[in-house]
């Protein structure tokens, strides 16, 4: 994972990006941690927090 310094560097379009695929990972996660065990189900709680650090930062980014 990214720490809010890195998600800062980066570019809007590369934000939306990351956001797509984060939450991409989380619906497959969540979808097989559904059906069966995860080994690590924090991993869930840890996807979705750095999803909406990606859009805390976004919005941050288009405010100014």
């Amino acid at each position: 994972m990214m720490d809010a310094k890195e998600v800062r560097a980066l570019s809007k379009r590369e934000i939306l990006e990351r956001i797509r695929e984060e939450e991409e990972q989380l619906r497959e996660l969540t979808f097989r941690h559904a059906i069966a065990r995860l080994e690590n189900p924090m991993i869930l709680r840890e996807k979705r927090r750095f999803a909406a650090r990606l859009k805390t930062i976004l919005k941050e980014k288009n405010s100014t």
